[in-house]
């Protein structure tokens, strides 16, 4: 069950390398990209965040993967499966998320890589439902979602305990999807 790699005909999603840091800390630092996030990442906070998601990569089998242009080998961002990093009123649950560089937006790139992880949480983890949540403003991420199959119902909808009260990032929706 554990993987180092996904491919999709335009995509491959791997484990983590070195020289990801440069353009992951560009990703993080873009206004555009961390729009929907309390505030973008210094370069420290980055690099510590591929170490998070490498780490569940040894526990899990699986994660957040690398995702490249499989043609040239751009480093795009990220896309895959993790758990929470939060007390989440819908855990246990494990999610699928995304992050692109601003350059690979309008592609189609985050949703069939979201589909390749949604193949391998539901074919090699056998999990029975995979999650998904952003803030309510974030109609791409939210876009993305939908395009992948999920639903949401507003009565999932929750505060981000992350996120400080009256914070207009902190209102969440709750997206799922079940397995096949």
């Amino acid at each position: 069950m554990p993987t180092d790699r996904l491919g999709t005909p335009r995509l491959r999603l791997r484990r983590w390398q070195e020289d990801d840091r440069v353009p992951f800390a560009a990703i993080n630092a873009d206004p555009l990209v961390m729009e929907h996030f309390p505030d973008c990442l210094s370069r420290r906070q980055s690099d510590d965040l591929i170490e998070k998601i490498e780490a569940g990569f040894e526990a899990h089998g699986y994660g957040l993967w690398a995702l490249e242009l499989r043609a040239t080998g751009e480093f795009l961002g990220f896309t895959g499966l993790a758990v929470p990093a939060f007390d989440a009123p819908f855990a246990p649950a494990l999610e699928i998320g995304w992050r692109l560089a601003t350059a690979a937006w309008g592609k189609g790139y985050a949703t069939e890589a979201a589909q390749a992880a949604l193949a391998f949480g539901f074919e090699q983890v056998g999990l029975a439902e995979i999650v998904s949540f952003t803030t309510v403003a974030n109609v791409r991420s939210r876009a993305v979602m939908e395009r992948i199959g999920m639903t949401h119902d507003p009565a999932d909808d929750f505060d981000h305990p992350g996120i400080p009260a009256g914070h207009p990032q902190r209102r969440h929706v709750l997206y799922r999807i079940a397995a096949p």
